[in-house]
């Protein structure tokens, strides 16, 4: 059991001390803050511009600039309407010299029409349009004499609301909440399989090419090194989750805003449940142990870090299907296709996380998929013990999966 603690903290340390992951730590616990704050900081930048973004307005009738602003206050734009006396040339001139971004020419017909000129046919003009569209159907139901009563009627909303049949599916509101975080833990998920088993594979493919694996494996089994190693990285791993968890966490209840606003209004974050925090946490150490254990089988028949990337294709293409299909599924958790992938153990790690966030599950469901990947990961355990103790002593170019019946009878031999 000592040899394990050595294997275990030279995994360990050194990493843990390298630039390279405080840095990247840091960067990353920063960026939650900044996702944080970016409506804070949006704000901050449209405010110091907003002596500039004033919409100039001719109106010659002289009657249809109040309609118009009026109908903008009513829609709540942020686009600040101002009437002006300059012409169409002396406008065109300061959009051209950049101290007028846009202007607004309406004019009364048998019908109302508007010009929007501007420096780029990029600008977003939803708000202004939407209160030119009310103005031209005010106008109509005047022509038309509709009483006050028909009028009401005509502008009242539709009443609409969202129903489920299927008892697991959450509402609207429920959804909304959730969703923003199943996504960034979705992509913390897929990182943390894709990166730290590989970093496995190129530590024991590194020891072999440097000769050191056979001064190692003179006085600890194999096995043991391989499940130390394993233990080593993982916990490097936690480490660097929980120190982004409690980051993105810390940002979340610092942040000057809900977060249910502007571009957070369909990534939503408040009032999400406990369990979906719990969930994260256990798939992600499923998932870390199912793909740990398959990296170092496969970094095992390599003898130099060159040969790994080629032999851990097979592993990537598991990990891009499992993260496509749960990216999929953020719109469509019901899906079959979704449910069926949730069972698959190399699957289950992101996509069956994706339904216990999107969807209100019975508990044997996650349960019975955690049943099965523990059995997964026990079996691949057992196998992968069987590979690696050939493996070690294999060198030379490997860069077949073949190679893994070589291994498995020279692990037998020794």
């Amino acid at each position: 059991m000592h040899n394990f603690w050595i294997i275990f903290k030279q995994a360990f340390m050194p990493k843990a001390k390298t630039k390279s992951f405080i840095i990247t730590t840091v960067i990353v616990a920063a960026a939650f803050f900044l996702m944080a704050n970016l409506p804070n900081i949006i704000s901050v930048f449209q405010g110091s511009e907003e002596d500039g973004s004033v919409l100039h307005v001719v109106d010659e009738t002289g009657e249809l600039f109040p309609q118009f602003q009026q109908q903008l206050e009513v829609a709540d734009s942020d686009t600040q309407a101002m009437q002006t006396e300059l012409s169409e040339q002396e406008l065109t001139e300061g959009i051209r010299e950049g101290s007028i971004e846009a202007y607004l020419v309406l004019e009364q017909g048998e019908q109302l029409s508007a010009r929007y000129v501007a420096e780029s046919a990029n600008e977003f003009t939803g708000d202004i349009e939407s209160a030119l569209q009310a103005m031209q159907t005010a106008q109509t139901a005047e022509t038309l004499e509709l009483s006050e009563e028909e009028m009401t009627s005509l502008f009242m909303p539709v009443s609409f609301e969202r129903e489920t049949v299927s008892e697991s599916s959450k509402s609207q509101e429920e959804l909304s909440q959730a969703r923003g975080l199943v996504y960034i833990l979705i992509m913390l998920i897929y990182v943390a399989v894709i990166y730290y088993p590989n970093m496995i594979a190129m530590e024991v493919a590194n020891e072999k090419s440097s000769r050191v694996m056979e001064i190692l494996i003179s006085s600890v089994s194999p096995v043991k090194h391989m499940f130390a190693k394993i233990a080593g990285v993982g916990t490097l791993g936690i480490l660097q989750m929980l120190i982004f968890g409690l980051a993105g966490y810390t940002a979340i209840k610092t942040a000057g805003t809900d977060l249910t606003e502007g571009f957070f209004s369909v990534f939503g974050f408040s009032d999400v449940k406990i369990e979906t925090f719990l969930f994260a946490v256990l798939f992600f150490l499923l998932g870390y142990f199912l793909y740990a254990v398959l990296a170092a089988l496969l970094g095992s028949l390599v003898s130099r870090t060159e040969d790994v990337q080629q032999l851990m294709l097979p592993m990537m293409f598991l990990i891009i299907i499992a993260s496509l299909i749960a990216f999929s599924g953020i719109g469509m958790p019901e899906a079959t296709y979704v449910t069926i992938a949730s069972y698959i153990p190399f699957f289950t790690p992101l996509v069956m996380f994706l339904r216990v966030g999107m969807l209100d599950l019975p508990l044997w469901e996650p349960l019975l998929a955690i049943a099965i990947m523990l059995a997964t990961i026990g079996l691949l355990g057992w196998f992968g013990a069987r590979v690696y103790r050939g493996g070690v002593l294999m060198y030379g170019s490997s860069q077949s999966l073949k190679d893994i019946r070589k291994a498995i009878r020279l692990g037998n031999n020794k």
